[in-house]
C-alpha cells in the first residue's frame, strides 16, 4: 500500500535486513547478471595476493540494489523518482546488511507530493558500506 502523506513526518525511520549472510555465489551470480566479472568480484588469488584485499568482496551495485528494495518495500513500486548512492566500503561474503531510510524533507511540487530520503546501508559490525540520498512521490 502507497504511503500517505498524513501518515508522514520529518524524521520517520524505516529499516529493513536487506541480506542475511552474503554468499560468494551470490557475487558470482550477480557478476554473470551485470557482466561485471572483475576478478576482484570471484578471483580469491587475485584479489588477496595481487590486489592485497582480504577476501573477494561484493559489486557495489549488488549492495545498491539490495538497499533499493529496501526503498521501494518502503514507498511503493514505481515510487521512486530519485536515488543515487557512494559506496563507502567493501561488502564481504558473510555479510548481513540493514538498509534504512530517513525522512528529510516533505514537499509540494506541482501539486504533487514528494519526500526526500537520506540512505544508508550498514553491515552487521556497524560499518556503513552505502551512504546516499533519495526521493520518491507520494499520495495526499
Amino acid at each position: 500500500m502507497p504511503l500517505k502523506l498524513s501518515d508522514l513526518k520529518v524524521g520517520d525511520v524505516y529499516s529493513e535486513e536487506v541480506c542475511n549472510n552474503l554468499s560468494r555465489t551470490q557475487i558470482v551470480q550477480y557478476a554473470g547478471t551485470s557482466g561485471d566479472y572483475n576478478p576482484l568480484h570471484s578471483d580469491e588469488i587475485f584479489t588477496t595476493q595481487v590486489a592485497g584485499y582480504p577476501s573477494v568482496f561484493a559489486h557495489g551495485m549488488l549492495s545498491m540494489g539490495m538497499t533499493g528494495r529496501m526503498l521501494t518495500n518502503y514507498v511503493g513500486d514505481g515510487r521512486l523518482t530519485a536515488f543515487g548512492v557512494r559506496f563507502t566500503a567493501q561488502v564481504f561474503p558473510g555479510a548481513t546488511l540493514t538498509a534504512s531510510a530517513t525522512i528529510d524533507a516533505i514537499r509540494e511540487e506541482n501539486g504533487e507530493h514528494f519526500i526526500d530520503l537520506s540512505v544508508s546501508t550498514q553491515d552487521s559490525e556497524g560499518v556503513e558500506v552505502i551512504k546516499g540520498q533519495a526521493s520518491a512521490r507520494v499520495d495526499a
